[in-house]
C-alpha cells in the first residue's frame, strides 16, 4: 500500500512540532532553554544560515538562520570552546544543529520519519542574501532565543505526496 502524507498535512504543518524539536535539540545538545520569541530575528551584520533539504514524501527544507555572534555562542555551547570568528568549527556546528532540528521535526510524524530523507547541511555566511522558495505548500517560521542569542528556524514544504 502506498503511503501518503496528504491526509496528515495538518500534523506535518503543526507549529508545536517545530517548537518541541527546537526545545529537544537545544536542551540535549547545548544544555540551554530556547524559547519562541515574539519579535523578528535581530539583524546582525554577519549572518550564518544552514539549510537541510527534505526528500521523499515531502520535499522542502529546514533553514536555520542566526547572526554571527549567536552562531559563535551556539558553537561554544556545543563544543565548550570560545570563538572570536566564524570559522569552520562554527559553520559545522550550525550545520549540525540544522541537521538535528530537521531530523527531530520529521520524527514527530511517523510516516514522515519513515519516508523522508535529509540532505547534507549547506552553510552560507555573509551579509546580503535571501533564500527563496517558489509557492510553498506550507511554511513554518519562528524566532527563538536563549540568553541574548536569537535565531530563526523555518520549515518550508514545496511538495507533499
Amino acid at each position: 500500500m502506498a503511503c501518503s502524507l496528504r491526509e496528515s498535512v495538518h500534523l506535518v504543518s503543526d507549529p508545536r512540532n517545530l517548537d518541541a524539536s527546537v526545545d529537544e535539540v537545544f536542551q540535549l545538545m547545548l544544555g540551554v532553554d530556547a524559547r519562541r520569541d515574539a519579535g523578528p530575528p535581530e539583524i546582525e551584520p554577519e549572518l550564518v544560515t544552514a539549510v537541510v533539504g527534505f526528500g521523499g514524501l515531502l520535499s522542502g527544507a529546514c533553514v536555520f538562520r542566526t547572526g554571527g555572534s549567536a552562531a559563535m555562542k551556539i558553537a561554544a555551547c556545543m563544543t565548550g570552546m570560545e570563538f572570536t570568528e566564524i570559522d569552520d568549527t562554527v559553520k559545522d556546528g550550525i550545520g549540525e544543529i540544522c541537521n538535528m532540528l530537521a531530523g527531530a521535526w520529521k520524527g514527530k510524524v511517523p510516516d514522515l520519519s519513515a519516508n523522508c530523507g535529509l540532505s547534507v547541511p549547506a552553510v552560507i555566511t555573509g551579509r546580503d542574501y535571501n533564500i527563496h522558495v517558489q509557492a510553498p505548500e506550507f511554511k513554518l517560521e519562528h524566532t527563538y532565543r536563549f540568553a541574548d542569542a536569537c535565531f530563526a528556524v523555518t520549515i518550508v514544504c514545496d511538495g507533499i505526496q
